[in-house]
């Protein structure tokens, strides 16, 4: 084997040339960096420029100036609260005319607002209590804690009673009963068009008060409810009334699968 002296070796010598890295030499490499920087540069110009004219083509829509925006809404949500105030001035004065359609007889079309709920009603008629039973008592051996209030059936079973035996308005904690009205009971807490209600309840009827007295004794439902009042003491009265004042329903009367007949319509 054969050693080779370093001195031997110069500058001119293949095997100390510099190797070039495979992109080329130094040179090369610096070329292509500086055209490569130059054209991220000019794309980042060119884009700015677009953000920017889109930027001001679209302020109308997006402005950031928020005080702007403010001001802006604001001014839209006044135009449409002066819109909603001339409707509902509208609608009140249409409503106090109490004109009827055309074609439409008088007298029929003020017995349906009344039907409806809608108008307010005064006249004759009774006014029934229900109560939750003392709750300090001796009671009969069996009786549970709910026997001891007034419950949802209790109180549909008088309503019922009352429209059965010819009611022509209700109210109930003296709001006004109408065909959409959906009350419910939470323990003995009412829940009646959005408001709650403790006991005593208190139901109100126009119409012949000794139509509507046999209607409830007629009642299975206020039969049952009555062995509790003897038994328990649950609270009830019905009591004549010579005028009773009733408002009209100021509630929303949405049906949403009603509609008149084809014989209705014709």
């Amino acid at each position: 084997m054969s050693t080779t002296d370093p001195a031997a070796t110069g500058p001119d010598d293949p095997a100390e040339e510099p190797t070039s890295a495979p992109g080329g030499t130094p040179r090369a490499r610096r070329v292509r960096s500086a055209v490569t920087v130059a054209l991220v540069l000019a794309l980042a110009g060119v884009m700015f420029t677009a953000n920017a004219r889109l930027a001001r083509g679209d302020e109308s829509r997006h402005p950031e100036n928020l005080a702007q925006l403010v001001d802006r809404e604001s001014d839209r949500v006044a135009d449409l609260a002066t819109q909603v105030d001339a409707l509902t001035a509208e609608v009140a004065g249409l409503s106090q005319t109490g004109d009827a359609p055309a074609g439409v007889d008088p007298d029929l079309a003020a017995r349906t607002a009344v039907a409806a709920g809608t108008t307010p009603v005064q006249g004759a008629g009774v006014s029934v209590t229900l109560d939750d039973a003392p709750p300090e008592g001796s009671y009969p051996a069996g009786i549970r804690p709910d026997d001891l209030v007034v419950h949802q059936q209790d109180i549909q079973s008088v309503v019922n009673a009352l429209w059965a035996g010819g009611a022509e308005a209700m109210t109930l904690q003296g709001q006004r009963v109408t065909a959409t009205s959906a009350f419910r009971c939470a323990g003995n807490i009412l829940l009646l068009h959005g408001r709650v209600y403790s006991p005593p309840y208190v139901v109100e009827a126009v119409g012949d008060p000794e139509a509507l007295r046999d209607a409830l004794d007629r009642s299975p439902g206020v039969q049952v409810y009555k062995e509790y009042v003897d038994a328990v003491n649950l609270g009830w009265s019905v009591e004549d009334e010579s005028d009773i004042e009733m408002p009209g329903y100021q509630g929303a009367l949405e049906l949403r699968y009603a509609r008149p007949s084809d014989a209705v319509a014709s």
